[in-house]
């Protein structure tokens, strides 16, 4: 009687078929960058600012971001530090900019995914320039939002 080699080769089949669907899901679901399962985000500027709800980007981990300005794909991120404060910046810097790497978070540093430089979170902002150093950009706390201007999205526009 071989009726339970039948079952189990059904079973098998019927697994790697299941792993293979799954497989093709994720990746059509990263191919189509559908919001809320890409590491990015496209924004989009109204009446000359991005506006990002603080609620969104206050959990401690980085949010990037990416906005069509004059051409270019202008990326930047948001980041909750230890201090408690948001911290924006574009996600490249002055050194590494040319091998389009950007950041990512480790723990309470961001970190340069071309030369491994960290950044302490807390210490990314308009007195932390040049170098390999997140490339400061400005921002407001306007309303429950992240208030960014497009002009200032715009002067970051020679990283990308």
């Amino acid at each position: 009687m071989n009726h339970g080699t039948n079952t189990m080769g059904t079973g098998l089949r019927l697994g790697i078929f299941t792993g293979l669907l799954i497989l093709v899901g994720v990746a059509t679901v990263f191919a189509l960058n559908i919001p809320g399962f890409s590491k990015v985000e496209k924004v989009k500027a109204v009446n000359g600012v991005v506006s990002i709800p603080v609620a969104k980007v206050s959990d401690g981990e980085a949010h990037f971001y990416r906005i069509k300005e004059g051409g270019k794909d202008i990326g930047f991120f948001i980041v909750k530090g230890a201090d408690g404060a948001l911290h924006t910046a574009f996600d490249s810097c002055d050194v590494c900019y040319k091998a389009k790497k950007g950041y990512e978070q480790k723990g309470d540093f961001m970190v340069c995914k071309n030369c491994n430089q960290r950044f302490a979170i807390a210490k990314i902002g308009p007195h932390a320039v040049g170098g390999c150093n997140p490339s400061y950009l400005p921002s407001t706390i306007q309303g429950g939002s992240v208030i960014i201007k497009s002009g200032d999205l715009q002067s970051g526009a020679k990283y990308f």
